[in-house]
């Protein structure tokens, strides 16, 4: 076992002593370490439910023949942060929550894990740490939180509270109706209702074989995730005595099975930059070409929120990703997972309960899967769009740039009523680099919609887009604008042409005033110049690579 480096021989009795110093009683020193690194917080509903589950988690360490150690790992709140400084540290906080798992089980020998997760980055972060360490780990998502309810609707984050802000300002909806989808559109703990990036992530995590079946949409606080949480417990356990590690399971073949299930959910964008950046840390190269060349052959099978109208709670009684996986299983690679189950007889033993929720192939809501990469002269190293939560009549459309160089004068804009029909909204440096942080654009994005626009505006932008967002929304344009790319040179006026069937995005400017352009573009000072955002602005990779840090 890796412990023995701290536990075993004469010169470790110091280290020993200290083991003895925390309560582990003698009897329990020969048995695995087992790290469980808990994202508990009381600042994000998602994870404000995990005292319980960590509880289960222990039990069932112990009943499988572990010895659990918690250890603390950070976690922002997307929606909490977004709009304002704040959003700049979401991005970055995966490098440092993958950086802090590596840290503590290297410098604690740890024989394996439970990673403890369920919000936007925290997954991904922990699913990188997985990676890079190969040692026994398994995932427990904390699990989604239940619809909110107001006069007899069902109520989400981003439609009844985002969205909202726009029909307010419009008009649409009396201060009364306000102050109640405040109060009852998040009834308690989980993460947001819908498939938004910490949903989606769950199901890509269950998809990938790294947590057990029905784990992703078991409800936050049910009997079913305490279950679970127990089960993990124990069988981490098992995969340490085999040795059956991150990178056994998350094979290329995997990463194919969860970019398959992703694009057959309609999942959220920021999946183009997590997942690439988890096969990284595996040893695995996954260009962004991959997502597109599945995309052509995976339908959208599933109508879920912010683009449809299903809520994780419907996926969950459905039958789950182990229903979805039975569904596609024509299409998906057999591979092995942490359950001791290969993928197929996960899917073989499923059973689908709505053939709506989650419909057969010949009847999908798309031929194509949920998400298209673009590319142009305006994106040459490509461009992201949620095709899934586009209209018909926006799939193609022509417009004259209303350009920002910053989410908030896009906001104080778009509030004021000066982004008309007809207008392509670009929101640039907003990158990895140039944010820093590559923040989330839901506010504009929820207040276009809110406002009427959805079928009218677009947005395009180097930052990136909310799971939460739906239209015409084009993000991870690369290279960034702080890199001298294109979308920097963008002026008021110009026209832009969106195909999204024809994966095109162009600038209709002529290559001679490009180059002009380009000639007398001068390099912006960094927003921010000090602390850890400085820092990671200096070493951070462009999004068309995952936003990895180098």
């Amino acid at each position: 076992m890796r412990s023995s480096t701290i536990k075993d021989g004469l010169e470790r009795l110091p280290h020993r002593a200290l083991l003895y110093a925390t309560g582990i009683p003698k009897s329990e020193m020969g048995k695995p370490f087992i790290g469980v690194a808990t994202s508990f917080t009381d600042l994000i509903p998602g994870h404000s439910g995990m005292r319980d589950l960590e509880r289960f988690i222990e039990k069932g360490v112990h009943t499988g023949g572990g010895y659990p150690f918690f250890f603390g790992i950070p976690g922002i709140c997307d929606g909490i942060a977004m709009g304002h400084r704040g959003m700049h540290y979401s991005l970055a906080s995966r490098e440092l929550i993958a950086d802090m798992v590596e840290t503590v089980a290297e410098a604690h020998r740890l024989d394996g894990l439970v990673l403890l997760t369920n919000c936007d980055k925290i997954t991904p972060g922990m699913l990188m740490a997985a990676g890079r360490l190969n040692i026994p780990s398994i995932v427990v998502t904390a699990g989604p939180m239940a619809s909110g309810h107001y006069k007899g609707r069902r109520l989400n984050l981003t439609s009844d509270t985002f969205e909202a802000v726009g029909k307010f300002k419009r008009g649409l909806i009396k201060r009364e109706e306000l102050d109640n989808l405040e109060m009852c559109a998040c009834p308690g703990a989980g993460s947001c209702q819908g498939m938004y990036t910490a949903n989606t992530m769950a199901c890509v995590t269950e998809s990938l074989g790294m947590s057990l079946e029905g784990c992703a949409t078991a409800l936050a606080v049910s009997s079913k995730k305490r279950r679970i949480a127990f089960e993990s417990g124990r069988r981490i356990a098992e995969l340490v005595k085999k040795n059956i590690t991150p990178r056994k399971i998350m094979t290329l073949k995997a990463f194919e099975n969860a970019v398959m299930v992703d694009l057959a959910l309609g999942g959220s964008t920021n999946t183009v930059l997590h997942i690439p950046a988890i096969a990284h840390d595996a040893g695995i190269k996954l260009p962004l070409e991959i997502f597109d060349r599945l995309a052509r052959t995976t339908p959208h099978i599933c109508d879920m929120l912010p683009g449809g109208k299903n809520y994780l709670e419907d996926l969950e009684a459905a039958g789950g990703i182990p229903a979805v996986l039975k569904r596609l299983k024509e299409k998906l690679n057999d591979t092995i997972t942490v359950t001791g189950r290969s993928l197929y007889k996960i899917a073989d033993a499923a059973e689908i309960y709505d053939n709506d929720v989650i419909r057969p192939l010949n009847k999908a809501h798309h031929k194509q899967g949920g998400i298209a990469i673009l590319k142009g002269n305006i994106a040459p190293g490509g461009a992201v769009v949620k095709q899934s939560a586009v209209t018909a009549g926006m799939m193609q459309f022509q417009g004259r740039a209303i350009v920002f160089d910053s989410e908030e004068a896009a906001m104080k804009s778009i509030l004021a009523g000066k982004v008309k029909a007809g207008h392509v909204v670009v929101i640039r440096y907003e990158g990895p680099k140039g944010g820093p942080g590559m923040r989330e654009m839901l506010s504009p994005t929820s207040a276009i919609a809110g406002m009427g626009l959805s079928e009218s505006v677009a947005l395009l932008t180097d930052g990136r887009f909310s799971g939460g967002t739906r239209g015409p929304c084009i993000g991870h344009i690369s290279p960034e604008a702080m890199e001298g790319g294109p979308i920097a040179l963008v002026k008021d006026g110009d026209l832009i042409e969106i195909d999204i069937p024809k994966r095109k995005l162009e600038l209709i400017v002529s290559e001679e005033e490009l180059a002009k352009r380009m000639k007398a573009w001068k390099k912006p000072r960094p927003k921010i110049t000090k602390g850890y955002l400085s820092r990671y602005a200096r070493f951070v990779s462009s999004a068309n690579e995952g936003a990895i840090m180098k």
